[in-house]
């Protein structure tokens, strides 16, 4: 079994099922940040051990996998009184979608997805076939780093002394995508699908100028860079984050 778990103290828990450790771990601490539990599960034999120890609220799951598929684990899986079912998968043609859907699954999301899409789907599912929270509690909590303050719903940048930073669009959402995963390197392409969305044309040095500008922002002085950059990968956001 490969199961990871960020042990956030919210009572909704989602279940992340895909042979990819790269996509698993990064969607668990997308959603993790958002104030979800999240547990992963590299396939069908580790999703049953997690199922059998914890009840998950959603269940995201790859459809292309070896051995074991999404839809044959779907097809295995209680609809009546299980887990709601987001599937996932790289082959986004309309038969694919609606036979996993008369499967009994709840949504589909193709392959590569942005974060914030497969975010929105999530509580979109939780809402309206299983009565569950639109969000999780406290979803209007600060992200917190170096004494800085981010309102990802307000969208407002707040400095040590209490002052409002001004960031563009594109700004706030490279800094946000930062945030959501400190300590973690993020590649130009991953920074401008999340901050920018899938149809946004692949410009590396449009990432480059972003990062100038919002490392100029962040500076303080006899402060150290917030924002690292990983030479022939890509960057860094080096501070702790906390959610209060």
């Amino acid at each position: 079994m490969n199961q990871l778990a960020y042990a956030l103290d919210y009572e909704t828990r989602l279940l992340i099922v895909d042979d990819d450790p790269g996509i698993r771990e990064l969607t668990a601490a997308f959603l993790s940040s958002h104030g979800y539990l999240v547990d992963t599960a590299d396939g069908g034999a580790a999703m049953r051990a997690c199922l059998a120890k914890h009840d998950y609220a959603l269940v995201v799951l790859d459809v292309m996998m070896p051995g074991e598929d999404g839809l044959s684990i779907l097809r295995s899986m209680d609809r009546e009184s299980g887990p709601a079912v987001i599937l996932h998968s790289m082959i986004g043609e309309d038969i694919d979608r609606i036979v996993g859907l008369e499967m009994g699954a709840d949504d589909y999301v193709p392959k590569p997805a942005n974060p914030r899409e497969l975010l929105a789907r999530i509580r979109s599912v939780l809402r309206r076939s299983r009565g569950g929270p639109a969000a999780p509690a406290q979803e209007r909590a600060y992200l917190r780093f170096s004494d800085w303050r981010l309102d990802p719903v307000g969208r407002q940048l707040l400095d040590p002394d209490d002052l409002v930073i001004n960031l563009s669009d594109g700004e706030f959402r490279l800094l946000l995508a930062l945030v959501e995963n400190p300590r973690r390197v993020l590649t130009r392409d991953v920074l401008l699908d999340m901050s920018r969305g899938l149809n946004a044309e692949h410009f590396d040095r449009a990432i480059d100028v972003q990062m100038s500008r919002l490392r100029k922002k962040l500076q303080r002085p006899g402060k150290e860079d917030l924002i690292r950059t990983i030479r022939n990968e890509g960057y860094m956001f080096t501070a702790d984050v906390s959610r209060r």
